[in-house]
Parts: structure tokens; C-alpha cells; sequence
């Protein structure tokens, strides 16, 4: 397996002016991390067109010796008017076939819209956000560009719903991008849940959280409620309690040898703690495949 990290772990250096995508690009290398995962949406920072910026962030990552193997957008599917995102989706695809990047994640659903009037439940939005989907996948295959969507967004996030999609879609074209720490936030066993997807992986993140039961007191800031009322707080990969180490060697065991992009979302400094997650993510990898 091959490491990556996400520009999503620079984003509070980006937001608070310190760092913007090329710089991080740069820090990525002089970190020598081999690849850069980037994480794009419709409004490039300081204006100007999505697919010019795409470009020139892909072109000078290649330039400084990085490999750029996805694209990650969002996507909300579950909303009245689906066939304008199918098509903003789209335009996402096309920027990531002219960057010359392979694969595409977007997101499934970000939960139910604020007009959405359906059955507010998992099997009624199923048959609408998997047209959805298997349409961007189609589209997607005619561009040479693979889809894939991660296990994120609480509506969409168990495995035995993200199997339950994948089956719905019935697309080849379309994969699955596995973060191994985001079952966490449906309080499933993180281990239990990546082994059920092992099949359909085309992409793999590396996150780590810290755990407490909802039965104690909220611990304050920096942390997260899960869908049952647990708590979850981000941080440095490879010092929490999810079982990453776990979940990277049954990975591997099952025969996947792609890219394991480091996720970091904690509340640590930015890059002292991506520096300490990717000597953990390494030492992982390494006694892994040995």
C-alpha cells in the first residue's frame, strides 16, 4: 500500500491564512509524503473557474514530483432537485478527467435537506440517490474517471447501508472509498464494518478518533456526538482508540494495494500532528506488509 495525505488535514493552516494549496503542496513533498489527495469544491479560494484551479494545483504537484491519484468533492443527492447536482457532479468529473487524476469521490447524501418532504428514513431515499449515482458513474466511465463515496454523512454511513447502496447502484464503474475511522460516528466497530466493504475498496483513508460513552458528561470542545449519543474527538492517527491498525492490516490482507490517504481533522497543530500521523501511518504500513 502506498501513502497519500488529504489537503483536507491543512484545512484550518488554509482557513486561517497560514498555507493555501500550492504551499500545502510543497509541504507535502518536503514531508515526503509521495501523494497528495485534493479536496476541491465549487468556490476556489479568491474566485476564478473550479477547473483552472484543479489544473494548476494537479500540474504543479506533478511538477514538484507528487502523484495525485483522487479528487474529492462533495455531493448531497438527497434533495428535490437531483438532476442540477447530478449535473454539478459532473463538471467535477469532467475537471478531474482533464487534470488527468483517475478516481472521484463525492459524497452520497449530507443528511435530509432542509425542504426535503419524504420519509425521513434509509430505504425511502435509497432508489432515488442510486439512479442518482449509477447515472455519475456512467458518465463518469465515458470520461476514463472512477466514482466512489466513503462511508460519511450518518444517513449513509453503517456498512450494512453503504452495502445496501453498492448493490442498489450495480454499476462498475462505481467503488467504495473506506475510512476507517468514520464508522465511529454510527458506533459501529470500525474493524467489524471495513471487513464486511473489503471487496469494494478503491481508496482508503487513515483517520483515529478518541472515544467516551455518552453515558459520561459532554468532555467540551473539540468533541463530536455520534448518532447514538457517544462522543468522538479527532486527532492524531495511530493515538486513538479506533483500531487503525486493525482495520489497515485486514486491508491489506485482503489483497488491496493502493493509496491510504491520511485524513487529519483534530485539534492539535496542524503540522506537528500530520507529521506524527504519517510516522505512525509508515510504521504501521511497514510492519504490515513486512
Amino acid at each position: 500500500m502506498k501513502t497519500c495525505v488529504s489537503t483536507y488535514s491543512f484545512a484550518r493552516l488554509i482557513d486561517e491564512g497560514g498555507m493555501d494549496h500550492f504551499a500545502v503542496l510543497d509541504k507535502i513533498r518536503e514531508m515526503n509524503i509521495p501523494a497528495a489527495e485534493l479536496v476541491l469544491d465549487d468556490t476556489p479560494p479568491g474566485g476564478g473557474s473550479p477547473r483552472d484551479f484543479a489544473c494548476r494545483l494537479a500540474e504543479h504537484a506533478r511538477k514538484i514530483g507528487l502523484e495525485v491519484p483522487i479528487y474529492t468533492t462533495g455531493a448531497n443527492f438527497c434533495r428535490p432537485d437531483v438532476e442540477a447536482e447530478i449535473r454539478r457532479v459532473e463538471k467535477h468529473i469532467d475537471i478531474a478527467a482533464e487534470a488527468g487524476i483517475p478516481l472521484l469521490r463525492h459524497d452520497v447524501v449530507h443528511d435530509f435537506s432542509a425542504d426535503y418532504t419524504g420519509l425521513r428514513v434509509f430505504e425511502a431515499i435509497l432508489p432515488t440517490v442510486s439512479t442518482a449515482i449509477r447515472e455519475v458513474a456512467d458518465y463518469a466511465q465515458k470520461k476514463g474517471v472512477v466514482t466512489c463515496s466513503e462511508n460519511h454523512g450518518r444517513l449513509v454511513q453503517d456498512s450494512d447501508r453503504m452495502l445496501a447502496l453498492f448493490n442498489a447502484v450495480n454499476h462498475p464503474n462505481y467503488r467504495y472509498l473506506c475510512d476507517i475511522g468514520n464508522f465511529g460516528g454510527v458506533d459501529e466497530d470500525c474493524a467489524v464494518a471495513v471487513s464486511k466493504l473489503l471487496p469494494l475498496i478503491s481508496h482508503v483513508h487513515a483517520k483515529d478518533s478518541f472515544v467516551r460513552s455518552g453515558m459520561l458528561p459532554n468532555p467540551g470542545r473539540g468533541w463530536f456526538v455520534s448518532r447514538a449519543g457517544n462522543y468522538r474527538r479527532p486527532t492524531i492517527f495511530g493515538q486513538g482508540d479506533q483500531p487503525a491498525y486493525q482495520c489497515l492490516k485486514i486491508i491489506y490482507e485482503s489483497g488491496y494495494r493502493g493509496y491510504v490517504s491520511l485524513e487529519f481533522e483534530g485539534m492539535e497543530d496542524n503540522l506537528l500532528a500530520i507529521s506524527i500521523s504519517m510516522e505512525n501511518l509508515n510504521r504501521y504500513l511497514a510492519q504490515i506488509m513486512g
